[in-house]
């Protein structure tokens, strides 16, 4: 028989029950699409038979893609905290995308396969009910913040609308890039990269060229 000691023992159980839900949780999402999978479903793939599991746990549902989302934040972090400081040039716009981007394809790499994590992303930014979350998330990181202004500083001088639609291009960008990615490694596809390190590569040459790129006319719907 065991004892518990100051409540160990449970509190390892109610951990390691926390993160199987959150894993089945992300992986359910990123394959289906948060509005087609249920509290029941997740918990069957976590293997709990309590079918009231996910809402005692997280609460709703958009707690729950909160804590997933806090699972990988403070990793991605800390890699590009590492990042920021190892910066030489401020004025360097690529050194800037670089901490934007392969924090992110570092994570992902570091977390082997199959994962996950990039197209859950992909659902919940392109999902208005849940996109807000991770945004409120990602930039409560400092480091990020950091990056942020730091490449609104080196920009070429663009009129205020191109600035606002690139910004919008490279959100996109960087979210489903990846997804892309993972997506394929995870069907045993082909993909035009073979590391995530030469595919952060990649989206830095692109995001790179996006920003400096010059306009190549009025940009529509924008005020005259």
């Amino acid at each position: 028989m065991v004892t518990e000691v100051g409540g160990t023992p449970r509190a390892d159980r109610v951990g390691a029950t926390r993160l199987r839900l959150l894993t089945a949780a992300e992986r359910l999402f990123a394959e289906q699409g948060l509005y087609a999978v249920s509290n029941r479903q997740i918990s069957a793939a976590a293997g709990q038979g309590n079918n009231a599991a996910v809402g005692y746990h997280f609460g709703t549902k958009a707690d729950l893609v909160r804590a997933v989302v806090r699972r990988h934040t403070a990793p991605i972090e800390a890699l590009r905290r590492a990042m920021v400081e190892e910066v030489a040039d401020p004025t360097d716009l690529r050194a800037w995308v670089d901490c934007l981007v392969r924090p992110v394809a570092a994570h992902l790499a570091s977390l082997g396969g199959p994962t996950w994590f990039a197209r859950f992303s992909a659902q919940v930014v392109t999902d208005p009910a849940f996109r807000g979350v991770v945004a409120e998330e990602s930039l409560a990181e400092p480091s990020l913040l950091h990056v942020l202004d730091a490449l609104r500083e080196c920009l070429p001088d663009l009129p205020a609308d191109v600035l606002a639609d690139r910004a919008h291009m490279v959100r996109h960008l960087v979210v489903h890039v990846f997804a892309e990615r993972e997506r394929a490694l995870a069907e045993g596809g082909d993909t035009p990269r073979s590391t995530w390190d030469e595919a952060a590569t990649g989206l830095v040459d692109a995001i790179t060229g996006l920003w400096t790129a010059p306009p190549g006319g009025v940009v529509a719907g924008a005020p005259d």
